[in-house]
């Protein structure tokens, strides 16, 4: 007689399941691009056009995507090959997979909506801090590190869809208004992830790329808005470095 196979352990294919499920949607969020080129807003989807915001970043800062997504396509593959049945790296499972699929519709939405892109990225925001929050400390740099730089490239992001929707909305502040504000609402978010979460440093690496970037746009028209940036940057490259040493 055949011995009986040896029962199937439900949790550890549920963990499997979900490593397949984050594999897919950084696929699919990776070469979302290809069928969704984006090289910023329509100024004409604002009541109010938004041609060269004070609030946004120079073009050059958006490379940083190249990267974002490399690393974490080998992150999740890594993830399904090696740590599939992982309970470390099942843990920010769930929610880095929301924020990637989000972020694949992103694009198309982006595209004809500034209002519900606003609402996508700050909803792929919360998903992806709540999943850096959850990452093991023990696996920095395939893991932590790469949902790291997603997810500080994405407080900057966040608040600059802020500044583009008062602005381009006419609301209260004016454009420069908007700027320096969301470069507050930028550092103060950035600020409190790094002050909760120990070695984390490529978060705060990717907040000062965008914040320099910021600055370089603005360099010559809005000195408030550069002053604050580069000000900023200073903040929380020692934040980062301090978060590093934790």
């Amino acid at each position: 007689m055949p011995e009986p196979a040896p029962p199937r352990d439900g949790a550890a294919d549920n963990r499997r399941m979900k490593a397949v499920l984050v594999a897919a949607a950084a696929l699919a969020f990776a070469t979302a691009p290809l069928a969704f080129p984006f090289a910023g807003f329509d100024p004409d989807l604002f009541p109010v056009p938004q041609v060269d915001p004070p609030v946004q970043p120079a073009g050059y800062a958006f490379g940083i995507w190249g990267p974002i997504y490399l690393w974490l396509l080998t992150s999740a593959a890594f993830g399904l090959v090696r740590r599939g049945d992982d309970r470390a790296w099942d843990r920010p499972r769930w929610q880095l997979a929301g924020s990637l699929i989000v972020g694949a519709a992103w694009l198309g939405v982006a595209q004809t909506s500034a209002i519900w892109a606003t609402v996508l990225i700050w909803v792929m925001l919360t998903l992806a801090l709540v999943a850096l929050a959850r990452t093991p400390e023990t696996e920095r740099w395939l893991l932590r590190a790469p949902v790291a730089l997603y997810a500080g490239w994405l407080t900057a992001a966040s608040w600059v869809s802020i500044g583009l929707l008062g602005a381009g909305f006419g609301l209260w502040l004016g454009a420069q208004g908007w700027a320096v504000a969301c470069l507050l609402g930028a550092l103060v978010t950035a600020g409190l992830v790094l002050t909760r979460v120990p070695a984390i440093p490529l978060y705060a690496v990717a907040v000062v790329w965008a914040l320099v970037a910021v600055a370089v746009a603005n360099w010559g028209a809005g000195w408030s808005v550069v002053a604050l940036a580069l000000a900023g940057a200073a903040a929380i490259a020692g934040l980062g470095w301090r978060n590093a040493r934790a």
